[in-house]
């Protein structure tokens, strides 16, 4: 006979189907881990971008206070003739 047409499978094509089966679970494990941590990831430079501007614009507000601090305290001199 040229081929085995049994309804039962051989121990070869079930090892080769549990090893598909379970390379298919560890990718979806992979790829639940990949998008968890790629959320992380764009969660924490929220932040960071968050504290970023925040002491930016706590810069701009000190540097026009200071500005306008030095442009009360500073006086001319009066021209001597």
């Amino acid at each position: 006979m040229a081929g085995k047409k049994s309804g039962d499978p051989s121990p070869e094509s079930i090892a080769r189907a549990n090893r598909q089966r379970l390379a298919f679970e560890e990718g979806i494990r992979a790829m639940a881990d990949v998008e968890r941590e790629a959320a992380a990831v764009r969660k924490n430079m929220e932040r960071l971008r968050a504290l970023r501007e925040a002491r930016e614009a706590e810069a701009v507000r000190t540097e026009a206070t200071a500005g306008s601090a030095a442009a009360k305290t500073k006086r001319k001199k009066p021209v001597s003739t």
